[in-house]
């Protein structure tokens, strides 16, 4: 039976691996110019729970296609004043899209300091990961869980409908530092697709009826 899923409005914020880079400038461009992917398709994530019940995720194309015209910000490491550049409703210095790899971000970094230190570290190779900051419909995610033998229970979160899209992010630190939000969803799976327990047993009342019957019988049974 399909859990009864509750909405999950608060932020999640997911990481990728070696996937922002620093592309050398164009002769029309003023800036190197930062590109990268925030978020890949058909990818299963890193194990976001332990070794004994394991939480993975996937995301499916399509997942962002009601989000590419939101207010998107790119943050150093998702710190609001490391503004690095900024998309609403499809224009200003942040460009994104989707193509069959995934989410993908660009922009000219910014003549700021947070945009020279970024360009150094990437330079550097100090930094090349990146991150994205979203929210899911309530409706746009399936939960499958499954346990084979003594093996651990391995719960998989297919993601289809992203609700909001916050932010795409350079960082500093890969591979799902930041499971808070997810895990509080895995918990309310579970709790939504327990059984219900089963009733307690109901009382046998004529036993106990029959016991009071022999005590009332043996006092006023007159002695011999």
């Amino acid at each position: 039976m399909k859990p009864n899923l509750p909405p999950f409005p608060e932020r999640e914020s997911r990481f990728l691996s070696a996937s922002v880079e620093l592309r050398a400038a164009a002769e029309t461009e003023k800036a190197p110019v930062v590109r990268g992917y925030a978020a890949k398709f058909n990818s299963e994530s890193e194990n976001l729970g332990n070794d004994n019940y394991q939480f993975r995720e996937i995301l499916l194309p399509g997942a962002f296609d009601d989000v590419l015209d939101d207010d998107v910000r790119a943050l150093f490491n998702h710190e609001s004043s490391a503004i690095l550049a900024r998309s609403k409703g499809g224009e200003g210095s942040l460009r994104i899209g989707v193509d069959e790899v995934g989410l993908w971000y660009e922009f000219e970094a910014p003549d700021t300091q947070v945009g020279r230190d970024l360009v150094t570290s990437l330079r550097r190779g100090d930094v090349d990961q990146s991150s994205f900051s979203f929210t899911v419909s309530s409706d746009g995610q399936k939960w499958v869980e499954t346990k084979v033998g003594d093996g651990p229970t391995r719960v998989t979160r297919t993601i289809s409908k992203i609700k909001r899209l916050f932010d795409v992010s350079p960082v500093t630190y890969p591979a799902y530092p930041d499971a808070t939000v997810a895990l509080r969803s895995l918990q309310e799976f579970r709790k939504e697709s327990m059984p219900p327990p089963a009733p307690p047993a109901p009382i046998d009342h004529t036993i106990s009826n029959r016991h009071w019957q022999r005590r009332a019988d043996s006092i006023s049974k007159p002695a011999l």
